[in-house]
Formats: C-alpha cells, sequence, structure tokens
C-alpha cells in the first residue's frame, strides 16, 4: 500500500500572519515577512505531525492510494478523513496496462473517522492477479484555513510555536509532543480495535 500526495497544501491557505500573532512577533517594520519562508516551514511541519497522529487531512487537497488487495470486498477503508469525493479507481495489471472502473459501479461511504470505498452492486471489483488498485480522491476540512475545526487550528499554532522555540534544541527525542497539543488532538485519533477494515 502506497499514499501519495497528489497536491501540497498551497501558501495561501497557510496561517502565516495568524501564526505571527501567536508568536507575538513585531511589526510594522521594513523587514516583516523576513521570516515568513521560516514560518511556513514549521507550520507545514506542525501540519504534517498532527496529519499523521489523526489520521486526518487538515486542508483539502488530493490523494492517490494503490494496494494489491481488497481487505474486504465489500467496502475499502480510506487512509485519510474526511474524504470529500473520489475522483477515479483504476485497476493495473501486472504488465502496467490501466482500466479506470465506471464510477457507477462504486460509491463513497462519508465518515468523519473511517470513509469507505463502498460497492454499487455485491463487491467491488477484482485486483488483477500482481497487479494493484489506484484510487485517487479529495481529503481534508476544506480548501481554507478557516474550514478546520478550531481545536485542531489551535494544535497546529501550538505545536508550530513549539517547534519554533525549540528549533536549536537537539536534546528532546522520541518525537515528544507538548501536553496542549495532544490534549487538543486526542478527540480526532483513530480507535482501533479488533481488525481494521
Amino acid at each position: 500500500m502506497m499514499l501519495v500526495e497528489e497536491t501540497s497544501v498551497p501558501l495561501l491557505a497557510l496561517p502565516v500572519a495568524e501564526f505571527k500573532q501567536h508568536l507575538r512577533l513585531g511589526s510594522g517594520f521594513g523587514e516583516d515577512d523576513v521570516q515568513d519562508s521560516v514560518l511556513e516551514s514549521f507550520l507545514r511541519a506542525a501540519m504534517a505531525a498532527i496529519e499523521a497522529r489523526t489520521g486526518k487531512a487538515l486542508i483539502e487537497r488530493e490523494f492517490s492510494w494503490s494496494l494489491g488487495f481488497w481487505r474486504d470486498d465489500q467496502g475499502q477503508g480510506l487512509p485519510v478523513a474526511p474524504v470529500s469525493s473520489l475522483q477515479s479507481v483504476t485497476l493495473v495489471d501486472r504488465q502496467g496496462d490501466s482500466a479506470v472502473v465506471a464510477p457507477s459501479a462504486y460509491r463513497l461511504s462519508p465518515d468523519q473517522q473511517r470513509p469507505a470505498l463502498r460497492p454499487v452492486g455485491s463487491c467491488l471489483p477484482s485486483i488483477p492477479n500482481e497487479g494493484q488498485v489506484v484510487i485517487h480522491f479529495w481529503a481534508g476540512f476544506g480548501p481554507e484555513w478557516s474550514d478546520v475545526p478550531a481545536d485542531l487550528k489551535q494544535a497546529v499554532l501550538l505545536l508550530a510555536a513549539h517547534y519554533y522555540e525549540y528549533r536549536d534544541d537537539t536534546a528532546l527525542s522520541g518525537g515528544c509532543m507538548p501536553f496542549g497539543v495532544t490534549s487538543l488532538i486526542e478527540r480526532y485519533r483513530p480507535l482501533r480495535i479488533g481488525a481494521v477494515r
């Protein structure tokens, strides 16, 4: 299985100005934007860390996911949420020849925790032997920063500020995350009990 982020979060969707206010950086000077690229990198890193912990795409973008078998041909859970639309499902054989599955053969079962690709008929199309299926979809709370839930926005700003504050500290190890961030994202973390579909 391989998940690929086909489009990245656009710069205009990043809350650089809001992050500057959160850090209480000075303003009104001739070089107000001198740190913008650094702040952008900390915001992107914080978003990536929170998305990895929660399984949620914060800002909407396109993904492709390839897998060699269905875990369940009655419905395949998708690796990130929330999914806004399925773009295509393509079967690829071992020679690399592809066939696009008709959109009438599948549907999106939306869910905030575990959206799924479901068949319209009895089961999902068979994946070729030694081949794969590639699913293209759009996931995220929306295209703008304002679409992200307030607690996740606060978590991103807190974590990005933590990265900014401790940018030269190499003593911290093990991927520690500040308690405030952990408590804000806790309700978004997927609960795994038994087999995952």
